[in-house]
């Protein structure tokens, strides 16, 4: 089962590209983000007629999810659990049944700008509520992952220029310490358990020439149970897609599972 995340910052203005992207890849499972629409107006029916089933999280004008899958998806459930008051939409998970079943939770986790601040706050708040989630999917003991946009740089290796990130909400110490709590509770980073070492980047900023100089950060990222890390064949990251005409600032990272 080949799994890509991805976040495509609006459906809208990224509807070709995404399309022909499915095209070339042929992805089992397709988990988007920040496609900026609300349920009713995201263009289903393309991708369905390339045989996806389409279950979406949408949001008017910002945030946004959504799960496109060859294989059945089951049990959808929308929002993360613990604040039913929260409107933002940011979290998607459903059963995907392969060879395997699998859980699939696809998350956009807050940005957290200007930080400290309420938005920094909410943040972590909303990073609380995904320990708890986490510590849930553990306990089924069964293939589950979590994967996104997380807008946490983990590690000084996960930036070209750490420093110009110190005080950002991305890679305060705070955001890295409750990302590393929810790993610790015995989740696999599917990248860096395939790929050691610095350069290997997520996303780019569309200013000051960040692709081309490679001044990238790493912030998309899968989080296995260890039931699905068992069954982990590799991870990798596509980066030339960010160098396609009207690209995205992310670009899709990808795993392979036997199931």
């Amino acid at each position: 089962m080949k799994i890509a995340t991805f976040n495509i910052n609006g459906i809208k203005a990224r509807i070709t590209a995404l399309s022909d992207w499915i095209d070339d890849t042929q992805p089992d499972v397709a988990i988007l983000q920040e496609i900026k629409s609300i349920d009713e107006n995201f263009p289903r029916e393309i991708f369905e007629d390339k045989g996806y089933n389409v279950e979406t999280h949408g949001q008017k004008g910002f945030n946004g999810v959504a799960i496109l899958s060859k294989l059945p998806l089951e049990d959808v459930s929308r929002g993360l659990p613990g604040d039913d008051a929260d409107e933002q939409a940011r979290w998607i998970e459903a059963t995907v049944v392969g060879e395997k079943a699998v859980r699939i939770c696809g998350l956009y986790l807050p940005n957290g700008n200007p930080a400290p601040g309420p938005k920094y706050d909410y943040k972590l708040a909303w990073m609380e509520r995904l320990y708890h989630r986490a510590q849930d999917l553990l306990k089924l003991e069964e293939p589950a992952l979590m994967a996104g946009d997380y807008n946490i740089i983990p590690q000084v290796e996960d930036a070209e220029r750490p420093d110009a990130w110190r005080d950002d909400a991305l890679f305060r110490l705070e955001s890295r310490a409750a990302f590393q709590r929810i790993q610790n509770l015995g989740f696999t980073e599917a990248f860096r358990a395939c790929q050691p070492g610095s350069g290997h980047y997520s996303f780019w900023d569309y200013q000051a020439g960040a692709w081309e100089k490679n001044n990238g950060i790493r912030i998309d990222h899968f989080l296995l149970t260890p039931q699905c890390a068992d069954l982990l064949n590799t991870c990798w990251i596509e980066a030339d897609v960010r160098g396609r005409e009207k690209p995205s600032d992310h670009v899709p990272v990808w795993v392979d599972l036997a199931a």
